[in-house]
């Protein structure tokens, strides 16, 4: 397959450090498309789980030299920390290198059409269920994390493409998609406080585009449970991958994922 080149895309929440970040997914899919711009919309490095125990693979390694070598060359690339790297924050308008960092941003398409670009969680006073309420949601999604490395190794044992169990059980969770809809409407707002067309971010791992009061919400998804990004193609045009489906090339479902610690619950 030819690699594809975008105008424009965007990922997040890829949570380098984590046990669970699906960096081969994530390094197949850098290294096998071009953009002009490349939108890293938080949680991109997973510090929080770091702090608790450090882990750092090759591939997480291979991936930031890879970000890091098209900033060099001719993609602009910038990044907008989320809460799992919330201290690179505090450095917003600056830049690290080639690479720009920013809270949020307006990123305007082809087709002339206004977005705004962040990470999402500063809408989360406005999702919260409540402390016990999150404390259970952890608990739970640390459970679903734990079922989909189990489920994903044995499919790869058999030489199955990755499918994502914990997307599929969230999907029908009514707890989740009340979660979901109030996550959609804090972050529609901000746009069309802003007057603009749309809105653009991650934090929830659920890639989803939809229209919510008039304006359109994209979440680019994740490569925790997903392997999901946003591009734009050359005429303005928004598109969510699931870069699994995307491919469809012997290449992804041979990757190999033995290596993934599955003997701990925690996420």
């Amino acid at each position: 397959m030819k690699a594809p080149h975008f105008r424009s895309v965007f990922i997040s929440d890829t949570h380098l450090g984590n046990k669970d970040c699906k960096a081969e997914f994530l390094l197949h899919f850098l290294n096998n498309m071009t953009c002009d711009t490349l939108y890293l919309v938080g949680d991109i490095v997973d510090m929080w789980s770091m702090s608790k125990q450090f882990r750092w693979p090759d591939a997480h390694n291979e991936v930031i030299h890879k970000i890091m070598q098209l900033s060099h060359d001719s993609t602009k690339v910038v990044f907008l920390p989320g809460n799992h790297d919330a201290p690179l924050q505090k450095y917003s308008g600056m830049q690290f290198g080639d690479i720009e960092i920013k809270c949020q941003y307006i990123h305007e398409t082809v087709a002339n059409k206004r977005y705004l670009v962040l990470h999402g969680d500063q809408c989360d006073q406005d999702v919260t269920l409540g402390r016990f309420h999150a404390w259970i949601g952890d608990k739970a999604y640390d459970a679903l994390l734990f079922a989909n490395r189990w489920f994903n190794l044995i499919r790869s044992w058999r030489k199955q493409n990755y499918w994502s169990l914990a997307g599929y059980i969230k999907q029908r969770v009514k707890g989740a998609n009340q979660a979901i809809a109030r996550y959609k409407n804090a972050t529609t707002k901000r746009a069309l406080d802003l007057k603009l067309d749309g809105v653009i971010c991650g934090h929830i791992h659920h890639p989803e585009s939809d229209i919510v009061n008039g304006i359109h919400y994209v979440n680019d998804g994740d490569w925790i449970e997903n392997c999901s990004a946003l591009v734009e193609d050359s005429t303005g045009k928004l598109e969510l991958i699931d870069w699994v489906v995307y491919t469809k090339q012997d290449t992804v479902s041979e990757l190999d994922f033995s290596h993934l610690d599955t003997t701990n619950k925690a996420a």
